[in-house]
């Protein structure tokens, strides 16, 4: 495996409430940033989540699963309940989400400057939160690469011209930036998911990645898409794919040695086999959570044995 790497997500957790037909409810800890971050500790990495949780049931449950991880879980002393989702399924897997969400992320000392800041989601777009979560990466990103996925909620976005601006700014300032074709959809309707991956990567970010769910993944740089197709899976769920494919995507950059202020400028230089190599184990991370319940990505083993399937 790449040297172990310190790295901080800054964002929300949320205790998933799974909904389907004809099965009781079961709750799953989750949240885009607290998964990827659960990610990347199970991929050997040392990962400190930064983030809010209640003094309640679901907080302790949500703890308790990302510090059996290895995470090193940082809380501002908020009082707030600790945010939920109902997560109902329909027959093909495919998750729909509603939300009730308070963010308002205080400050949180850090005894370390980490090599990699990953934020997105919900804790990007959502104040009073959303600015200290800002303030915070443009603190940080002299001192380390910067990633950011827009996990787009609509029913948590706000105005809409207002959200695309924050995600803008999100993006010009990350080196790695990671999207669905559906978050891009509804950033910019009408407009091909890959050409407003092409334009993001205008404003700083040195690769794009877009997903595409079972019709693969691509990669933009500067001379043109990489792609590559999904690997094959039974599906379960659908939940925390996105996220496990973003875990994915930093544990084989800092393979690599793309990751952290001496990988900045390599990572500016990828070359097409690197890219389409971590894009293979990103998708590999995605096909491993895709076939079980909830947001349960690979651990390196299970991540290798994936891989040598394909």
């Amino acid at each position: 495996m790449p040297d172990r790497l310190d790295l901080l997500v800054i964002g929300e957790c949320v205790a998933d409430i799974v909904r389907e037909p004809d099965t009781a409810d079961r709750v799953h800890p989750g949240g885009s940033p607290a998964n990827v971050a659960y990610g990347l500790a199970r991929l050997g990495h040392d990962a400190t989540l930064l983030t809010q949780l209640g003094a309640d049931g679901n907080g302790r449950l949500i703890r308790d699963h990302l510090t059996a991880a290895g995470v090193d879980v940082r809380t501002d002393g908020s009082t707030a309940p600790t945010p939920s989702a109902v997560v109902t399924l329909d027959g093909a897997g495919r998750a729909a989400y509603a939300f009730e969400i308070t963010w308002s992320l205080g400050p949180v000392s850090l005894e370390r400057t980490p090599a990699h800041v990953h934020t997105g989601s919900i804790a990007a777009v959502t104040e009073p939160g959303a600015s200290a979560v800002l303030a915070a990466v443009e603190s940080l990103r002299a001192a380390a690469t910067v990633s950011y996925d827009p996990n787009v909620r609509p029913e948590l976005m706000g105005d809409h011209e207002a959200a695309v601006r924050r995600a803008e700014l999100c993006v010009a300032l990350s080196d790695v930036v990671k999207a669905s074709d559906e978050d891009l959809e509804w950033l910019y309707p009408g407009e091909d998911p890959v050409k407003a991956a092409g334009r993001w990567l205008t404003t700083g970010p040195a690769v794009v990645l877009v997903t595409r769910g079972g019709d693969g993944a691509c990669a933009v740089l500067p001379d043109g898409p990489v792609t590559v197709d999904a690997l094959p899976a039974e599906v379960v769920d659908t939940v925390g794919a996105g996220d496990a494919f973003m875990s994915g995507t930093l544990h084989a950059l800092a393979a690599h040695g793309l990751l952290g202020p001496a990988g900045r400028e390599r990572l500016r230089a990828l070359d097409r086999a690197t890219v389409t190599d971590v894009l293979r184990r990103a998708a590999a991370s995605a096909a491993v959570t895709v076939a079980r319940a909830g947001a349960s990505p690979p651990d390196e083993a299970e991540l290798d044995a994936a891989l040598g399937r394909t």
